[in-house]
């Protein structure tokens, strides 16, 4: 016989309506939600949950997690790990994540070598371990020297560098033809491309085109051919027109984005996950985090500052589809998924816009609509409670006080139950 409970919220959030609902009910069986309402009849033996005191809405999901790092303290030490390090690495922050209140991740593996991240998937979704779920791309595809290429960091040893060079780093597009496909072989979700240069690698910037007409057009086609979506990093507008006209799924930052460009995506369909809270330290200047980036990554945010808060602007007042994504490397732990929320309130974003970023939406981006991302009959029992107020403090995200996955609870952080 399924186990069933009945949640009584003391506020909802059902992941796409821009309202709260007071002292509604949830009844779940087994995985799923069954019903949702008030005064709802239960069967014999239900237990009840009171949550009475909290506000409940959809299992939160981040759609972009570096989960390979353990600690961002120890990102110089990068190269002295061996792939069973960063294997565990990524069990430990889909761990972190779901005591958080983040039920669902997309992440990927920027590590050296190995496919350990899609064992630790199929392992937490076999049940043999708790954790966020996970919806991963192997590797990230890119260039030598690239910013997906890590051995930036080793240029000063040439033959260490080219030893060490990252899966999924590589030139020409029959290279990436296969790339593609072998990212799929051992199951991919998605593919992850790095178009641009970036702001935490010393040697690139973030205007480059890495990948050649011929690379991109590879990969994107046959991605499409074989059913994968396809998102890209990249900040510069004529390259993210580019994507456009070459049939990209999905855009990663599109920081300095402009309003031509913003209309084209809009158009397109395509969405973008703007990852706000890695830039806040310069559109904020705050110089204490500031100062705990890499000199490198200090110096690229100073030099773009303008065209970072002018891309912020257009973002915000875009009806692009915007997806919730942390992208943390450093300041905060990858796993601290609640600062996207702060930098989106601090931004000026109405509170909606960013939970509905990070349940409904994401799931749309994710493709996994029919399943979480909405508090509704028939989607997995996700669901996380909240002890702060959503609508008017920015830190709301910070406390989690109930988590539940596939109609399973697991410790809160901050528990209240």
């Amino acid at each position: 016989m399924k186990k069933c409970y009945m949640i009584i919220c003391g506020k909802l959030f059902d992941g796409k309506s821009d309202k709260l609902f007071n002292n509604m009910e949830i009844l779940i069986e087994g995985k799923f939600i069954k019903e949702v309402g008030k005064n709802l009849s239960k069967p014999e033996n239900t237990e009840i949950i009171d949550l009475s005191h909290l506000t409940v809405t959809p299992g939160m999901i981040d759609a972009h997690v570096h989960s390979d790092i353990l600690d961002w303290k120890q990102m110089a030490s990068i190269f002295g790990h061996s792939s069973e390090w960063f294997t565990l690495s990524h069990l430990h922050t889909a761990q972190r994540t779901l005591e958080r209140g983040f039920t669902t991740i997309r992440t990927f593996n920027s590590s050296v070598e190995g496919f350990g991240l899609i064992d630790v998937k199929k392992m937490i979704d076999l049940g043999y371990f708790p954790g966020s779920r996970m919806i991963v791309a192997g590797h990230v595809l890119g260039t030598t020297g690239s910013h997906g290429d890590l051995t930036q960091n080793l240029s000063g040893n040439p033959k260490l560098a080219d030893a060490a060079m990252n899966i999924g780093m590589g030139n020409g597009p029959e290279y990436f033809r296969e790339a593609v496909r072998r990212e799929i072989k051992f199951g991919s979700d998605f593919i992850k491309i790095m178009l641009s240069g970036g702001f935490f690698t010393p040697n690139d910037s973030p205007l480059d085109q890495q990948l050649s007409d011929e690379e991109l057009y590879a990969i994107i086609s046959t991605a499409r051919n074989l059913g994968k979506s396809i998102t890209a990093h990249v900040y510069h507008p004529p390259l993210m027109q580019k994507l456009v006209k070459f049939g990209i799924t999905g855009i990663e930052h599109g920081s300095m984005m402009d309003e031509e460009t913003a209309n084209m995506i809009e158009k397109a369909g395509i969405y973008v996950v703007p990852t706000f809270l890695p830039y806040d330290e310069i559109i904020r200047l705050d110089e204490n985090n500031l100062a705990k980036k890499p000199a490198e990554f200090q110096a690229k945010l100073r030099k773009y500052s303008e065209k970072l808060k002018s891309g912020r602007e257009v973002l915000i007042n875009s009806k692009i589809k915007l997806g919730y994504g942390t992208d943390l490397v450093v300041v905060h732990q990858c796993y601290e998924s609640w600062y996207e929320y702060d930098s989106w309130i601090k931004s000026g974003l109405d509170p909606f816009r960013a939970l509905k970023a990070a349940t409904s939406i994401n799931a749309e981006i994710l493709e996994r609509e029919n399943y979480i991302g909405s508090i509704e009959p028939g989607k997995y029992a996700d669901i996380s409670a909240w002890s702060k107020d959503l609508l008017t403090q920015s830190d709301a995200l910070s406390e989690c006080a109930f988590v539940m996955k596939e109609g399973k609870i697991y410790p809160a952080l901050h528990s209240q139950y």
